[in-house]
């Protein structure tokens, strides 16, 4: 069993990603083909949020298109990986002895598209066990980090831990005129890669007081905090990289990351 060194943060961004070939970030996912084959991947998306820590574990995965106006083939698409119900008891096992009190098992609920979507171009062969992690809205982004801690071990059981969210995201503030990058989500952006290059791991989870234009970056925080659990999950003493950086309709960031430790 090889053990995996990195976690990663993924900004999956519009749906989308999934057929639009004008989209750098396309391009980025699908040459990862090959780089990493884990025994089992845990995800950890933006679009599953529930009020306790939740894992789905389930045979096979459906694929939930948790989306509305995109064009018909959007919703012809299927991810059919299997699931990894060994996997989930091992999270809520790992969460549970970490000190929360209660961890969910969903026997029924697939993967969601901040799931789906990246991993399609990813591991297209949808042939590696995948189980899906929740996040806790009311939460902070350090209860988040570390549950990310917690899950650490699963990284020398050869798990790929990903967290999938997008770097900015404030769907109200898109600008479908836009030719560059507006000036805010740009500020936010690269205050984020400079914290984690930096190592500034508490900034990251302190955003909310230490970063410029939270509130318009992230108006709600589900997809920010899967970055949070990947960097928990890597360790305190790991490093940052940024891997890729994109953007459209003017506010909407790919930026994604690796964290390795030494």
């Amino acid at each position: 069993m090889a053990a995996i060194k990195e976690t990663f943060y993924i900004s999956h961004g519009s749906p989308m990603l999934a057929i639009d070939d004008s989209l750098p970030a396309r391009k980025f996912l699908k040459d990862w083909r090959g780089t990493l084959k884990p025994n089992s991947i845990l995800i950890i998306s933006a679009h599953w949020e529930t009020d306790v820590p939740s894992v789905n574990a389930v045979r096979v995965c459906d694929t939930i298109h948790d989306f509305y106006g995109f064009p018909a083939p959007m919703y012809k698409l299927k991810y059919p990986a299997p699931g990894a119900p060994e996997l989930a008891k091992r999270v809520q096992e790992l969460l549970m002895g970490s000190g929360i009190k209660r961890v969910h098992m969903d026997k029924k609920r697939g993967l969601d598209h901040g799931a789906w979507v990246p991993l399609m171009l990813m591991y297209p062969e949808a042939d590696i066990p995948v189980c899906q992690l929740s996040v806790q809205v009311q939460e902070d982004a350090t209860h988040h980090y570390n549950m990310g801690r917690a899950l650490a071990p699963l990284k020398e059981e050869g798990v790929l831990i990903i967290g999938s969210g997008s770097a900015v995201h404030n769907l109200r503030a898109l600008d479908f005129q836009a030719d560059d990058v507006v000036p805010w989500a740009e500020e936010f952006d690269k205050w984020l890669e400079d914290a984690l290059i930096s190592g500034r791991y508490e900034d990251v989870n302190n955003y909310e007081t230490k970063a410029p234009h939270v509130k318009k970056a992230h108006p709600w925080p589900e997809h920010f905090y899967p970055l949070h659990v990947a960097l928990g999950a890597a360790g305190e003493d790991a490093k940052a990289e940024l891997i890729h950086r994109s953007w459209s309709l003017g506010t909407l960031s790919y930026a994604s990351y690796k964290f390795t430790k030494p």
